[in-house]
């Protein structure tokens, strides 16, 4: 601990004596200084044993004494050491009483003992303090080391909570909690979720300091990682601010971490390399391949019915490595197995049916559906329905497929069964579709422009009314025989037959392309 008033007064060799402020003498000096201002205010920082000798002071001034102590007093002086036998041969009365007031602690110093050996005293105190707090922080640095080689991160978290006698707490890049000690911590890290969200928001390195009569103490984060999105991020908790041992540790702790978390990084990389070679065998149709590739790295993914899910986000965003974050850390807790393959703008996750992993890209993406903006395209999502080995190259492509239809419609995620489920009606909003209708029809729409007939409308009735002259007529409340000479007219104009099935669809997927309803 550093130096304090006390230990300044036992010291053998300084022979100081007490006059005032007895009850205060705890309090620890940062710096001794000496200075004969009328007031040296300006230039103290807090902290400080000030050393006079009166020379320009009215020392005997009870009102000069009581405001010259009051002011050092507010700038934080811890104690005012008074040379005797210089100017006055003992420290007046009305400084004495000063400091009584205030409760500043007032100490005389001897003669024989100059200003320099008590600075001295005080610099070879702190410099002590200082190596007893690196030398503690050094030994702190190989115990934490020792722990993580031996117990990975929980060891880690378990010896430096002892270190800080609090609380620390590892959080993924999802912001989870994965690992914590004691073991009550657990539930406290929990609660800090938005905090670390927030800070994974900046750029590494950075941290930050949760406190407040909300807290239960004081809290520090701190992110890891050395790219530009933060891969971890560590708590620590303890009661009060640390102290320069403590400060070591929890720098060790986030050094360490640190390169646990790059390593990790690096085998996740060459993970991604050999899922990204089992994938390319089950899309080419050969599962035995991929399981012997895949060996124990997936468990038993390929062998049970799982999801294929595709996404596609803009090159220079952080939509598809936050994907990656949420399906990656869903597996971690749930010990699920998962392959994630990046693929340029894209992004391919296989995963268990009905597992965590798929409810969590799911989950993701609902999030980013809620929050999008009208002309926010970062992401779009695929999901395949569920599939086999056998089956893999078709799940791929039902999740590229409706990918495809999430991006027409506006949407961040279709799922596969919504499309087999829903109409084809809203595919036809394609501007290509729309294109090839317009075109289509242009001609019997330049004939009704022109007053001669209404063939558009006389189509659409006839065509939903199947070719069927009477119930046709009827709804456009023509005679039959009109009808037949609008469809001989239709037929000319397009110069196609309207007994050909082909004909009549094309131009009923037309019509219904360029209705105000599907428009």
């Amino acid at each position: 601990m550093p130096p304090t008033l006390a230990s300044l007064v036992h010291h053998s060799a300084l022979k100081l004596t007490v006059r005032a402020g007895e009850d205060r003498l705890d309090a620890p000096v940062r710096w001794a200084h000496a200075s004969e201002l009328a007031d040296p205010v300006p230039y103290m920082e807090g902290g400080e044993l000030l050393l006079i000798t009166a020379l320009k002071l009215d020392a005997e001034d009870r009102e000069a004494m009581r405001r010259y102590v009051k002011r050092l007093a507010g700038a934080g002086v811890v104690g005012l050491g008074f040379a005797v036998g210089v100017h006055y041969d003992d420290i007046p009365e009305a400084l004495v009483d000063a400091a009584r007031e205030e409760g500043l602690p007032l100490l005389e110093v001897p003669r024989r003992t100059p200003f320099l050996a008590i600075s001295k005293a005080v610099s070879a105190a702190i410099a002590a303090d200082q190596y007893r707090a690196v030398t503690a922080g050094f030994a702190a640095q190989r115990e934490l080391t020792r722990h993580t080689l031996t117990d990975g991160p929980e060891g880690l978290l378990a010896a430096l909570a002892s270190q800080v006698d609090g609380w620390a707490a590892l959080y993924d890049a999802s912001g989870a909690v994965v690992a914590a000690a004691p073991d009550w911590a657990g539930r406290r890290a929990a609660r800090l979720t938005a905090e670390v969200t927030r800070l994974r928001e900046r750029p590494t390195p950075a941290s930050s300091v949760v406190a407040g009569p909300e807290h239960e103490d004081r809290v520090e984060l701190h992110s890891l990682g050395t790219g530009r999105r933060p891969r971890a991020a560590l708590a620590v908790g303890t009661a009060s601010a640390p102290g320069t041992a403590e400060r070591y540790a929890v720098h060790s702790a986030v050094a360490l971490l640190t390169l646990t978390t790059e390593r990790s990084r690096s085998l996740h990389a060459a993970e991604q390399r050999i899922g990204a070679a089992v994938l390319r065998m089950l899309l080419a149709g050969e599962p035995d391949h991929a399981r012997a590739v895949a060996g124990d790295l997936y468990g038993g993914l390929l062998d049970a019915p799982f999801r294929i899910i595709v996404a596609q986000g803009v090159a220079d965003g952080d939509a598809l490595g936050a994907l990656s974050e949420s399906a990656e850390s869903a597996a971690a807790r749930s010990g699920e197995a998962v392959l994630v393959v990046p693929e340029g703008e894209r992004l391919v996750v296989l995963a268990a049916d009905g597992g965590t992993v798929v409810a969590a890209c799911c989950d993701h993406a609902a999030a980013r559906e809620a929050a999008r903006k009208a002309d926010d395209d970062e992401l779009v999502v695929g999901l395949s329905a569920p599939a086999g080995p056998i089956t893999a190259s078709a799940a791929y492509k039902q999740a590229g497929q409706a990918l495809s239809v999430a991006r027409r419609r506006g949407r961040v995620l279709v799922e596969h069964e919504q499309m087999a489920a829903g109409s084809v009606l809203p595919l036809l909003a394609d501007d290509a579709v729309k294109a090839f209708a317009d075109g289509l029809l242009r001609a019997l729409r330049d004939h009704d422009a022109t007053g001669r007939g209404d063939l558009v409308a006389s189509l659409r009735a006839w065509l939903s009314r199947h070719g069927q002259w009477d119930a046709a007529a009827a709804d456009l409340g023509v005679h039959r025989h009109t009808l037949r000479y609008r469809m001989r007219r239709v037929e000319e104009i397009l110069g196609r037959s309207l007994d050909d099935p082909d004909v009549r669809m094309e131009l009923w997927l037309a019509l219904k392309a360029t209705s105000a309803d599907t428009a």
